[in-house]
């Protein structure tokens, strides 16, 4: 874009082509002291041609957190006492992070979000289907369809014609993305055309971490967060366009002192993957763990999770224990749980 067609003061402008400083992408990229110094301009003509460029690059006005607590449409998981958590489900217009060990429920939920998106916006979806990105293991195709069997079950607040009515599995797109390029083509060209096209309205990444811990090594940080900040301002990019919500599953990293813990819960020994400058790029980040117990349902049984939110907007800082059962994943509050 071309700093001709910023609204400027007359004295801005004419400053700006005697120095020839015709680009916005030259404008932000500069410092304020350096703008001053270059086109000679008082400190408050350089704010104002910067607030001006910083807008003309925003393509979508940012979502505040007033918004997302007063009717910003998501998708529900289709768990009462869980959507109560998270104030209706998962918000549009960013990046949703779900993190934790291996073996916590993290796909249960991708998966269950997949379903629950493909309901009308009254039952709590969007009416579209989803776009499941794998980098790490292989899609699990038995655990969908099992899913897909027991929807009556999980969402009895639904009709039951209208669940049944609901072809899930056609609308589920799988991607396999092995390396970074893939998964670049993958969300430039093949979520771009399903999401125009209104085939879908969710992505899930699963996981965001594998290709980034797999491709770079410790001393290649610069270059892994270049990477890494180009990957996520695709997703925003996405997600505000196309109003779509992005859920990117992530791993963990130990921690050994809680004072390098601030982007955790403060009882867990684990912090997401990928730092700093992957967790200012999130808008919700959520965090599940397994507890030392059992939760019993007649013939079923499971170990006890727990769901927390570490930071959000729209949310407060709180947990909710869970359970996966062959419904889905659910809160526990009417079960009865054994703790060793």
């Amino acid at each position: 874009m071309n700093c001709d067609q910023l609204l400027l003061h007359p004295r801005v402008s004419a400053a700006l082509r005697r120095v020839q400083l015709k680009s916005v992408q030259d404008v932000v990229c500069a410092s304020a002291p350096d703008l001053q110094r270059l086109t000679g301009l008082s400190n408050s003509d350089v704010q104002q041609l910067i607030t001006a460029a910083a807008a003309a690059c925003r393509r979508h006005p940012p979502i505040t957190a007033q918004q997302l607590q007063h009717g910003v449409s998501g998708v529900r998981l289709g768990c009462p006492v869980l959507d109560r958590l998270l104030r209706g489900g998962l918000p549009v217009g960013g990046i949703t992070e779900l993190a934790g060990e291996s073996g916590t429920g993290k796909t249960q939920v991708g998966l269950q979000l997949s379903l629950s998106v493909q309901y009308p916006a009254e039952h709590g979806g969007l009416g579209a289907g989803a776009l499941y990105v794998c980098t790490e293991d292989s899609f699990p195709i038995k655990r969908l369809h099992q899913l897909i069997g027991e929807q009556v079950c999980l969402r009895s607040d639904v009709p039951a014609d209208l669940v049944n009515s609901l072809r899930f599995s056609d609308h589920v797109y799988i991607e396999h993305a092995a390396d970074l390029d893939s998964l670049q083509v993958c969300l430039t060209r093949r979520a771009r055309l399903l999401l125009a096209r209104g085939l879908v309205r969710l992505i899930v990444v699963d996981s965001v971490a594998a290709l980034f811990r797999a491709e770079f090594q410790a001393d290649d940080w610069l270059e892994r967060n270049r990477r890494l900040l180009t990957f996520s301002s695709m997703l925003h990019h996405l997600s505000q366009e196309f109003s779509t919500p992005v859920l990117c599953i992530n791993q963990v990293t130990d921690v050994f002192s809680q004072s390098h813990n601030s982007m955790g819960p403060s009882s867990s020994t684990v912090s997401p993957a990928l730092g700093l400058a992957w967790a200012n790029q999130v808008m919700v980040r959520l965090m599940m763990r397994r507890l030392q117990g059992m939760v019993i349902r007649g013939e079923q049984s499971s170990a006890l999770r727990r769901l927390e939110v570490v930071f959000a907007p729209h949310l407060a800082r709180d947990g909710q224990d869970t359970a996966v059962w062959t419904e889905g994943l659910r809160g526990v509050e009417s079960w009865t749980s054994n703790r060793k």
